[in-house]
């Protein structure tokens, strides 16, 4: 077991964060933490990491536990670029490799004698130590395939980190813990800053991780894929669940609804031996009515089952327009500054049709949002036209909600767009679970998932006929994500989005906008359609005949290896020399087959001629003993 978690309990001041948490993490664990915004996910990773002291109970890591935390928010002060926070992961072999170079010079130093062999020595522990902590893989290359894997580019990593976006700066985190080599990576929303390419790398590079995960996140295709486990945070306490996301779902309705008929059952006894008590207790029976008063008294009542605290929109109405709501003609969009021109992306000429779903896909940076804006008018095209169709009423939803009036409260924020009576401004405020005092915060001290439903309000209750929404699920959690896609399933006007949420985009999308080099390309279909069609064909299966000529090769290879290995195994005392050199060129010939694959990513392979390379440095080291013996 690589943690284990017993009895805990948080307090916030006065408010009791979680309590009575047990839990453990094993070996190559793949757990998923999920449950409402507010429930306690961050708090708990963080007290299970030791960055955040509980109140009560213990957490116990095993002995040596190496822990790599990716935190939401990443310091925003780290001092260095981007690629030094990222290098970061590898300061231990960094100080090796100058502990060898000074092993080295130290050798050459001494003469001969016992001085030189205690150098030697050192040199050689020094050595194995360094190929123990991965110093003869290309750690350079490895950074190089996580980097590209989580969207860092060259530029980006020489930012300095001062001055890199949250997202930069996560990513980096991420790549960081991701090469650290830890037993246990512990994630809080990784898949925020991460595009489909990044998601599907991350996903492939969590599946062969080697140790333990647990991961916070709220999207749900990423969970079905990774996760083997589910931790479920609900009012303060944790359940656990086997499999994956979608597998939790159905275990915790068959549970739900288990202990709501549980909850019934006992009702339903209450009641009847309280009306068995109250008939009974004076008369004839008064023995028998005061035992079952007793009873009853010690009975362990069951809490009422409590529906998730969700937000509940509702269904959206939507005025009649033009068959045709958008049409795009010759559009060049990008930007200008300091009088000069630069474009991001050209469309052909396009059609959004009254009731159609478009999604807007492509890698982060690509100029999602700048199209989204220029078909707004609140950036004007480099070339082409965009017109709105009769009676459009667009709604628009901003990413990162940047367009909320901080100063004003969140009733105001909400009357502004819409002057309703107080009364029925807070019955609609509080659909979207802004209930009670809530209605009286400030703005500017809503969490993330407060503003993103404080502009899902203001937006929805204007009633547009298009709705052009851009991420609109970030810092959503799940109940509140198909919340909303339950109101825009039934929304009759048209859509147009923007979202990293694959589960969100293929159920939403009847059509893709896909923006890839420079250009955008409508695909008629849905998403997973779409991503079908990108995917390279499957490789042809391979015949029974062709499996057995491989496998004939590779064996024919390792007896070759093996017997080069035998013959060298015992040098002719004569020829010492030969020996070593011999040794060597066979150490370089697989260190050259170990690169290459390391390049594929061939993980079998690696394992295979990393032993074998393991066995050639041994009998290298012991040549070289033989031929020292031999000198003295």
């Amino acid at each position: 077991m690589l943690l284990s978690a017993s009895n805990l309990r948080l307090f916030y001041g006065d408010v009791e964060a979680f309590a009575e948490v047990s839990a453990d993490v094993g070996e190559r664990a793949r757990i998923g933490l999920v449950g409402s915004n507010g429930s306690g996910k961050t708090s708990l990773l963080r007290v299970l990491v030791g960055e955040l002291d509980a109140d009560g109970g213990t957490v116990s890591p095993a002995a040596n536990l190496r822990v790599a935390y990716v935190a939401q928010m990443p310091d925003q002060d780290a001092a260095g670029t981007l690629r030094d926070a990222v290098s970061s992961a590898f300061a231990g072999l960094f100080e090796l490799e100058d502990r060898i170079e000074d092993a080295a010079l130290e050798i050459q130093r001494q003469a001969g004698g016992a001085a030189r062999r205690d150098a030697e020595s050192r040199y050689a522990d020094l050595l194995a130590e360094y190929e123990a902590a991965g110093g003869y893989d290309d750690y350079r290359a490895r950074m190089d395939r996580v980097v590209r894997g989580v969207g860092l580019s060259d530029a980006v990593l020489n930012t300095p980190a001062v001055k890199a976006s949250g997202g930069e700066r996560t990513r980096a985190a991420l790549a960081k813990a991701l090469l650290a080599d830890p037993d246990l990576l512990v994630l809080d929303e990784p898949t925020n800053y991460l595009d489909f390419d990044g998601l599907s790398w991350l996903e492939e590079f969590l599946a062969a991780f080697r140790y333990a995960a647990l991961v916070v996140s709220h999207d749900r295709y990423f969970l079905d894929r990774v996760c083997s486990e589910i931790w479920e945070m609900e009012r303060g306490r944790l359940a656990r669940f086997p499999g994956n996301y979608s597998k939790y779902r159905r275990l915790k309705r068959e549970r739900d609804e288990r202990r709501r008929r549980e909850f019934e059952r006992q009702r339903e006894y209450i009641e009847k031996e309280e009306y068995f008590i109250q008939r009974y207790k004076a008369g004839q029976r008064s023995r028998e009515a005061r035992g079952r008063e007793t009873r009853l008294a010690r009975l362990e009542r069951m809490e009422a089952p409590q529906a998730e605290k969700t937000i509940s929109i509702g269904e959206s109405q939507a005025s009649r327009t033009g068959r045709v709501v958008v049409s795009l003609r010759g559009l060049s969009v990008g930007f200008s500054a300091n009088g000069a021109r630069t474009a991001l992306l050209k469309t052909p000429d396009l059609d959004i049709e009254r009731g159609s779903r478009t999604a807007i896909v492509g890698p982060n940076g690509i100029g999602k949002t700048t199209l989204i804006r220029t078909i707004l008018g609140e950036i004007s095209p480099l070339a082409g036209t965009v017109a709105l169709g009769h009676n459009v009423q667009v709604g628009y939803l901003h990413q990162g909600t940047w367009s909320l009036p901080d100063g004003k409260t969140v009733l105001d924020a909400f009357l502004e767009v819409r002057n309703l009576p107080i009364g029925e401004a807070r019955s609609y405020l509080a659909r979207f679970l802004f209930q009670g005092e809530d209605v009286f915060k400030q703005v500017s001290v809503l969490s993330g998932g407060e503003r993103t439903r404080l502009s899902l309000a203001r937006l929805l209750v204007s009633a547009p006929n298009v709705l052009i929404l851009d991420e609109p699920t970030t810092h959503l959690d799940i109940p509140s994500r198909e919340a909303l896609e339950d109101t825009l399933t039934a929304y009759g006007g048209a859509l147009l989005f923007v979202s990293h949420d694959r589960h969100f985009i293929n159920l939403m999308a009847e059509r893709v906008w896909a923006i890839e080099d420079g250009a955008v390309s409508a695909f008629n279909g849905s998403f997973e359609d779409w991503m079908n069609l990108r995917r390279p064909p499957a490789p042809p299966p391979e015949s029974r005949r062709a499996r057995a000529r491989r496998r004939r090769r590779e064996r024919e290879t390792q007896k070759r290896e093996s017997a080069t290995a035998e013959r060298t195994a015992e040098p002719d005392p004569a020829d010492y020399e030969a020996a070593v050199q011999e040794r060597e060129a066979q150490v370089k010939r697989i260190e050259r087959r170990l690169e290459r694959a390391s390049a594929n990513q061939d993980v079998e392979a690696i394992k295979r001629i990393a032993r074998q390379h393991a066995a050639a440095q041994k009998a290298l080291e012991e040549a070289w003993e033989a031929w020292e013996r031999m000198q003295g």
